[in-house]
């Protein structure tokens, strides 16, 4: 019986073994695109998402500040970012399918579930290309402490989609957008080429995700009536924890669709 595009999004979320978890959601992704382009879309359905993803015994969650910090300039340095990132990516295939089973009361278009999924596939592809690196190191995803505070963004934004997609994609995703060309950097003054392809993939595919935020995040702002710069803003001290750091890599975000005026008054909790 073939699933609904929620139940898929439930499978995925309600896998915990990262490898599998990533296998099937790019095999539900590789399902819907097959059907949308045979113009025969699998049905929406009804599944109910669980409030927080199935996990691998390993690693260890921490609270952030508890995370042992990372100094690049060591080779176990550099195995602990490229664990971080792992990290990151698997919670964003969680995050992505999370927001299209999550929401079934919101009427959006088809083409908002096409971008998801496209956005988890992609993510799910991350995480591999990230695995194999920290393998080919002699390590692997769960050989280290991570972090729990991506999906608190998720958990405090369950029952506010306008909510979600200015934190998740607008700030999380978007900060990852900053911060990936001086990882590039690490990695190419290391001379580790594969983890340097990795990071340019990611980097690249990343912008399409911001931009998913965006689109979807004005499309919904427009459809009530509201303007978005000062909703963004509004959402964002209510539900991300701290002011946003600089610098900015104002070029990438630009190219996703978030201009100045979205994020530059957030870097202090008074101002804007």
């Amino acid at each position: 019986m073939t699933m609904s595009l929620r139940q898929m999004a439930v499978d995925v979320l309600s896998t915990a073994d990262g490898r599998e978890k990533c296998a099937r959601s790019r095999r539900h992704a590789a399902d819907w695109f097959a059907a949308r382009k045979a113009g025969t879309p699998i049905p929406l359905g009804h599944a109910t998402p669980p409030l927080a993803p199935a996990r691998p015994d390993r690693p260890e969650l921490l609270d952030p500040r508890d995370v042992p910090r990372r100094r690049p300039g060591s080779a176990q340095g550099r195995i602990a970012i490229l664990h971080a990132i792992a990290h990151i990516e698997l919670n964003a295939v969680d995050l992505h399918w999370d927001l299209i089973a999550r929401f079934p009361e919101i009427d959006m278009p088809l083409g908002f579930y096409d971008d998801w999924v496209k956005a988890a596939d992609e993510e799910s592809k991350h995480f591999g290309l990230v695995c194999d690196c920290l393998e080919t190191l002699g390590s692997h995803y769960g050989a280290l402490p991570a972090h729990t505070g991506m999906w608190r963004a998720a958990e405090d934004t369950a029952s506010d989609i306008l909510g979600r997609l200015a934190v998740v994609p607008m700030v999380l995703e978007a900060r990852g957008l900053d911060v990936t060309p001086g990882m590039i950097e690490i990695f190419t003054r290391a001379g580790m080429d594969d983890a340097v392809a990795a990071l340019n993939v990611i980097y690249a595919e990343e912008v399409g995700h911001v931009a998913y935020g965006s689109k979807w995040f004005n499309f919904l702002c427009g459809r009530e009536g509201k303007d978005p710069q000062p909703v963004f803003l509004e959402l964002v001290r209510r539900y991300f924890h701290g002011p946003l750091r600089p610098p900015f890599n104002e070029e990438k975000r630009a190219q996703a669709g978030i201009p100045p005026d979205f994020y530059w008054p957030l870097t202090a909790p008074d101002l804007g």
